[in-house]
């Protein structure tokens, strides 16, 4: 038997998008991600070398019952003592940088609809979702939002401000991403923001190396500024539906100077359902709005828009179901049951937090003050935005 891509191209030419969940459901094992902990361990190795690591929302909700421990909050920072005590020199928090996504998307929604810019704008956070537009559909290219992912803004800004922090050359610096996705070792490379992307599988077999796990690792180390503060609506961004309620929050305070009366959740786009739509009349504007749970659940989105018949205006697109906390570089495990168990434990980081909008995010706002100016500003356009490529072209 052979595993290949369809008709047996190589699978950097094939269409294959890198979610990784035939890698997760393969029932023989015969499939897995290029693991990166070989290098990463040589990095850490390297006296000339100063490593560093980011640690998505996704992650922690997926080992807190691994962990033992009796919160997310909990598990990201015995994830964070466990890295350093590997020699990590800092752990920085990737739902900060979710946080300041939502700052930039919903500025660039908010712009696109005051200005008849091209609607319906989609997210774009799931790295699987970006390379099957720019593979399958690339005539939606100018629906895309421009931000790039989480990852990618924490990977440019690390790099652009820690090495100063330090007084280090950036060459020293090691930028080391931990993931629910194997998307995300293609975005990284793809966008080089990134240097290595450890699956939450290869994070939990980079511990057993060193003789280690979640369960005894007890030491709780707090996440390393300046990107250590997340809100509840960052932590969101780790399922289905969350991007689009972290935005929600955030476009209603944007245009309206002031936040949801009626508080901040918004069951209409939580849940497990493929496709949630929600209307709302913001500032004086009818805004709709729609998320899709997994690939397969897009295509009825995709006819209206390329007809231009669709009345949408913001669409969150998650690759893999459940969002990343059902990602193709978690436990083998994973099932619905999982997928829902991590969602309800994202929802309950959300509701304990002390800050529920990405808006209220301290250091994000002292990050705009002291460097990025505003939301779509020159530095921000340069550090936090994107390109898109006809990738059909290449095959």
């Amino acid at each position: 038997t052979r595993v290949a891509p369809s008709f047996h191209l190589g699978l950097n030419v094939s269409e294959c998008v890198f979610c990784g969940q035939c890698v997760r459901v393969c029932p023989t094992g015969a499939l897995t991600e290029k693991s990166h902990i070989s290098r990463v361990l040589e990095a850490l190795a390297d006296p000339d070398k100063v490593v560093v690591a980011q640690i998505a929302p996704a992650v922690p909700a997926t080992l807190q019952n691994k962990a033992e421990a009796p919160s997310v909050r909990a598990t990201l920072e015995r994830m964070a003592g466990a890295l350093k005590r590997i020699g990590f020199r800092a752990v920085f928090d990737t739902a900060f940088t979710a946080d300041l996504t939502i700052m930039e998307e919903v500025s660039e929604l908010i712009h696109r609809v005051q200005t008849g810019g091209v609607l319906p704008m989609m997210t774009s956070c799931s790295p699987g979702w970006v390379q099957f537009v720019e593979l399958h559909h690339p005539e939606l290219i100018p629906h895309m939002s421009t931000c790039k992912s989480p990852q990618q803004m924490a990977g440019a800004l690390i790099k652009e401000v820690y090495p100063r922090y330090l007084g280090i050359d950036r060459s020293k610096l090691v930028c080391v991403s931990v993931m629910p996705c194997t998307a995300k070792k293609f975005e990284a490379h793809d966008q080089g923001d990134v240097d290595f992307v450890l699956t939450t599988r290869e994070f939990e077999q980079l511990l057993e190396r060193h003789g280690m796990s979640l369960d005894r690792c007890t030491d709780r180390v707090p996440l390393d500024p300046p990107f250590s503060e997340a809100t509840g609506a960052g932590r969101l961004f780790g399922g289905t539906g969350g991007v689009m309620e972290a935005a929600i929050r955030t476009a209603v305070h944007m245009l309206t100077g002031a936040d949801m009366k009626n508080g901040p959740k918004i069951s209409e786009v939580r849940g497990l359902d493929g496709l949630k739509t929600l209307s709302l009349e913001v500032g004086g504007a009818a805004l709709n709005f729609a998320v899709v749970n997994g690939l397969g659940r897009v295509k009825p989105l995709i006819d209206p828009i390329a007809a231009g018949q669709s009345n949408l205006h913001f669409i969150e697109v998650m690759t893999c179901p459940g969002g990343c906390i059902g990602g193709g570089g978690q436990p083998l495990e994973t099932d619905m049951k999982a997928v829902q168990e991590r969602l309800e434990r994202l929802y309950d980081t959300d509701r304990r937090s002390r800050n529920r909008t990405s808006h209220s995010n301290e250091e994000v706002q002292s990050l705009y003050a002291t460097m990025l100016g505003r939301p779509l500003g020159e530095v921000s356009h340069h550090l936090l935005h994107r390109k898109y490529i006809d990738r059909r072209k290449e095959l």
